[in-house]
């Protein structure tokens, strides 16, 4: 059961609050982590204080999009790729609710017709075994939201035609998430890390096989190692392996 703004209540699953609005789910989350069990979300669709990437400054879209965090306070063999796999929990769930097809750009956004659809801000919780995956989905926000965000590559599901139910889709990603994106797929994750999702998360990953630039070269992106880290053979055929960000060509625009 959802709840607004009260005491969790559970369906035989898993805790997961509904706030009418909130600075940040993240934040929210992280102050409140006695109201979780091991898995455990909560979820607004108005973020008044998010974070954008890279210091982008934030601009709330009310009502237009799901955010969301989960948090999951049990030991994980790889928290560094809670990430990575949130990325494959959300493609799951927009598939199975949407019936869309999202490919993942290493290492967590998920574009859906050659555009971002979603992202993924993953943290620790100091001096306990606890993580966040903050998610955002972008639902129903018109393109003047983009554009005053200077997002060009940015989108949402209904500006590429999927039907949105700004009621009900919020509650009905958020329930999907928490009870199987993140419980009933975190089991061989929890134990082996990325290995366990490793040949999934390849399927979806766009950047192989693409050319991409990184500090210093050129080279083809070729693997994603059993850590979650890309593997680029580079123009002189030298292998580099990234666990940041590297520039990937010819992405945006396509399908």
């Amino acid at each position: 059961m959802v709840i607004q703004n009260g005491p969790e209540e559970h369906n035989g699953l898993n805790p997961l609050l509904c706030l009418s609005e909130t600075d940040s789910t993240n934040t929210w989350a992280k102050q409140h982590l006695d109201r979780f069990g091991p898995v455990g979300a909560v979820y607004t669709t108005s973020q008044t204080a998010g974070r954008g990437r890279l210091g982008r400054r934030w601009v709330n879209a009310a009502g237009q999009a799901l955010y969301y965090t989960v948090a999951i306070q049990t030991p994980l063999a790889q928290p560094e790729a809670l990430s990575l796999f949130s990325s494959l929990a959300v493609s799951d769930a927009l598939r199975a609710l949407y019936g869309i097809e999202c490919q993942i750009k290493w290492p967590n956004d998920l574009l859906y017709a050659g555009k971002k659809i979603v992202g993924i801000l993953c943290e620790g919780i100091p001096d306990r075994p606890a993580w966040l995956s903050g998610i955002g989905i972008n639902l129903a926000q018109p393109q003047s939201y983009f554009d005053q965000m200077d997002l060009p590559h940015g989108t949402s599901l209904a500006l590429q035609g999927v039907p949105v139910d700004l009621d009900r889709d919020p509650g009905r990603l958020a329930r999907y998430l928490t009870d199987f994106g993140f419980d009933r797929e975190l089991y061989g994750f929890e134990r082996d890390g990325f290995a366990a999702c490793r040949d999934a998360y390849k399927a979806r990953c766009i950047n192989l096989g693409r050319r991409v630039q990184f500090d210093g070269g050129f080279g083809i992106a070729v693997d994603v190692d059993e850590l979650g880290r890309l593997v680029v053979r580079g123009d002189a055929g030298e292998t580099h392996v990234f666990t940041g960000e590297v520039s990937v060509q010819g992405i945006y625009g396509v399908v």
